[in-house]
C-alpha cells in the first residue's frame, strides 16, 4: 500500500496528460448580398442580359446605368403618362452613347453575378451610375450590413474592371412597403454616406436623391406609380415626372464626371 502513491507518480510521468484543444474557431457568415447569384433560370431574364451583352459589343457605351426595376424603367413609355420615361431619357441621355443595364427585381448579388459575366468587361464608360439595394429587403430580406456589404462589392468590382470609369452611386430610393424597410434603407444610406460621401472613396460620387420624394417630411406617395397598377402595390416605383426629377438632380454631376454641359429641363 506504501508504494501505490510512488506507482501512481510514475505513471503519471511517464502519460503526461493531453493538452486541450481549442474548439475551431466558427466560419464566417457567407454574405449572400455579396455572393455572384444568377438569375439564368429564368427566360425573360436571360433573353434580356443576352441581349444586352450584344449591345455592348455593338454600342460601347460613354456612360452606363446599373440597376433594377427603377432603372429598366427608363424604357418604358406610357401610354399613361406617369409611366412616358423614354422621353425624359432621350433628353438627357441618348446623345450621350447611353446603357441601361436595369433588370427588374436584381439584388447586389444579381448585379455582382452580371458584372462579372460580362457587363463590365470590354467596355470602358465615362461614367457608370449605380442605383440597386431596394430588393434586398424584399423577398431575400437582407438588412442593412448585408445589402451594404454587396453595394461594396458592386463598387469595387466596377472600379477594378473599369479603372478609367467615374461611378455615381445613388442611394437607395424611399418606399412605402413596410416599417422595416423603411428603417432599414435610411440605415443602408447612413452607412453608405459614410463609406462614399464627401469624396472619400477616388473615382466614386455619392448622391443621396431622398429629399426629392418627401412632401413635409413624409414620402409623397403621388410620386409613384404602384397605386396606378391593377391590382395596386405599395409605393416603390417613381413615376416618369418623379424620375424626372431625380435626372434634373443627377445632371450637374453627370455633367462635370461626363465633362460636357448640362442639359436643362425639358
Amino acid at each position: 500500500m506504501r508504494r501505490f502513491p510512488c506507482l501512481l507518480a510514475a505513471l503519471l510521468a511517464a502519460f503526461p496528460p493531453i493538452a486541450a484543444t481549442a474548439a475551431p474557431p466558427p466560419r464566417p457568415r457567407t454574405i449572400l448580398a455579396a455572393v455572384p447569384i444568377g438569375r439564368m433560370d429564368l427566360p425573360w431574364w436571360r433573353r434580356r442580359f443576352a441581349a444586352k451583352q450584344a449591345e455592348l459589343r455593338r454600342h460601347p457605351p460613354n456612360l452606363v446605368f446599373y440597376g433594377d426595376s427603377i432603372t429598366q424603367d427608363w424604357e418604358r413609355d406610357g401610354p399613361q403618362p406617369w409611366a412616358r420615361f423614354q422621353p425624359i431619357w432621350r433628353h438627357y441621355y441618348a446623345g450621350r452613347h447611353a446603357a441601361n443595364l436595369g433588370f427588374i427585381g436584381d439584388t447586389t448579388a444579381s448585379l455582382i453575378w452580371r458584372i462579372e459575366h460580362g457587363e463590365a468587361s470590354g467596355i470602358a464608360p465615362k461614367v457608370a451610375v449605380v442605383l440597386i439595394g431596394a430588393n434586398d429587403m424584399g423577398a431575400p430580406h437582407w438588412g442593412a450590413a448585408d445589402t451594404v456589404a454587396g453595394i461594396e462589392t458592386v463598387i469595387r468590382l466596377l472600379r477594378a474592371r473599369l479603372p478609367r470609369t467615374k461611378i455615381l452611386l445613388l442611394a437607395v430610393l424611399p418606399s412605402q412597403r413596410s416599417a422595416w424597410i423603411t428603417r432599414t434603407t435610411a440605415a443602408i444610406n447612413a452607412r453608405l454616406a459614410v463609406a462614399y460621401g464627401a469624396g472619400r472613396v477616388d473615382g466614386v460620387t455619392y448622391l443621396d436623391p431622398t429629399a426629392l420624394f418627401l412632401r413635409h417630411g413624409r414620402l409623397d406617395t403621388a410620386l409613384f406609380l404602384d397605386p396606378h397598377l391593377r391590382p395596386p402595390a405599395p409605393p416603390l416605383h417613381p413615376t416618369a415626372q418623379a424620375q424626372a426629377r431625380m435626372a434634373a438632380a443627377m445632371e450637374p454631376v453627370i455633367a462635370r464626371l461626363l465633362g460636357d454641359r448640362p442639359r436643362p429641363p425639358p
